[in-house]
C-alpha cells in the first residue's frame, strides 16, 4: 500500500471534522428546531431560574449585575416561557427585523432580571409564540403568576440540602392540579439552577410533559443556596 502524503493526511483530517460536526449539528437540531412556524407548538415550558444557583454556576457579576450583583438578594425570577413540542421545540422563528417596542418591555419589567434577558428571550423563544411582543410578555406575566412558590423556597435565608424529588414534591403541595410529571428540576454540579414547569397554549392548566420531566436533574442531593 503507498504512503499518504502529508496534504492528503490533511484532506482527510478535514473530512472527518466537517463530517462530525454535521452530525453533532443534526443531533442538535433534533432538540432545538430553528427557524419554525410561530405560533406551531404543542404547550409552553415556565422557566425559573434560582438566582443564587445561576450565579455561582454561571453568573457573571459584571454582565449580570441585576441577578447577580452584590446584595441583589434575589430568589426565582423568569428565564422564560418556552415554547415547547412533546419531542424537541422551535426557537428563533422571526421574522429577524420585529424588535420588542418600550411599551412591550414595559410588560416585562419586573419578571426578568434585566432588560437584556427579555429581549434575549423574545428572539430566540417569543418568536415562535405566535403572539405579539407585547402579547407574549403579558402571557409571561400570566404564566408566572399562575405559580405559588414553595414557602421553605420564597423565605429561604440558609443554603439548604434537597432532593429533585422533594423540590417537585414542594410545588406540587404548593399549586393544585400541578403533578410532578409536568415539571422538571435542573441542577449542575450539585446545585439548583432552575425549575421547568409545563403548561397548555392558552397557560389555563399544568399538562404531562415526558421529555421535560426526563430532562431533569439525577444528582440525588441537590443544594439550593441562599441569596446573597
Amino acid at each position: 500500500m503507498g504512503q499518504i502524503s502529508l496534504a492528503g493526511c490533511a484532506r482527510i483530517a478535514l473530512t472527518l471534522a466537517v463530517l462530525t460536526g454535521s452530525l453533532a449539528t443534526a443531533g442538535a437540531q433534533g432538540r432545538d428546531q430553528r427557524g419554525g412556524q410561530p405560533g406551531d407548538f404543542d404547550f409552553y415550558v415556565l422557566a425559573l431560574s434560582w438566582s443564587p444557583g445561576f450565579c455561582e454556576l454561571d453568573g457573571d457579576r459584571d454582565r449580570n449585575r441585576e441577578q447577580c450583583g452584590e446584595g441583589a438578594g434575589l430568589r426565582f425570577v423568569v428565564h422564560g416561557l418556552w415554547p415547547q413540542n412533546e419531542r424537541g421545540f422551535p426557537s428563533d422563528c422571526g421574522p429577524a427585523g420585529r424588535t420588542p417596542s418600550r411599551i412591550a418591555l414595559d410588560q416585562a419589567r419586573g419578571l426578568f432580571p434585566s432588560e437584556g434577558l427579555a429581549r434575549h428571550q423574545w428572539r430566540k423563544h417569543g418568536t415562535c409564540s405566535g403572539s405579539s411582543p407585547s402579547d407574549y410578555f403579558a402571557d409571561t406575566r400570566r404564566a408566572r403568576e399562575k405559580i405559588v412558590i414553595p414557602p421553605a423556597l420564597a423565605k429561604a435565608e440558609r443554603d439548604q440540602s434537597w432532593t429533585a424529588i422533594d423540590l417537585e414534591r414542594a410545588f406540587v403541595a404548593a399549586n393544585p392540579g400541578l403533578r410532578t410529571d409536568m415539571m422538571s428540576v435542573a441542577c449542575r454540579r450539585g446545585v439548583l439552577q432552575e425549575v421547568r414547569i409545563c403548561l397548555s397554549k392558552d397557560l389555563r392548566d399544568f399538562r404531562m410533559c415526558q421529555e421535560v420531566d426526563r430532562s431533569g436533574c439525577r444528582t440525588r442531593d441537590i443544594t439550593v443556596n441562599a441569596p446573597r
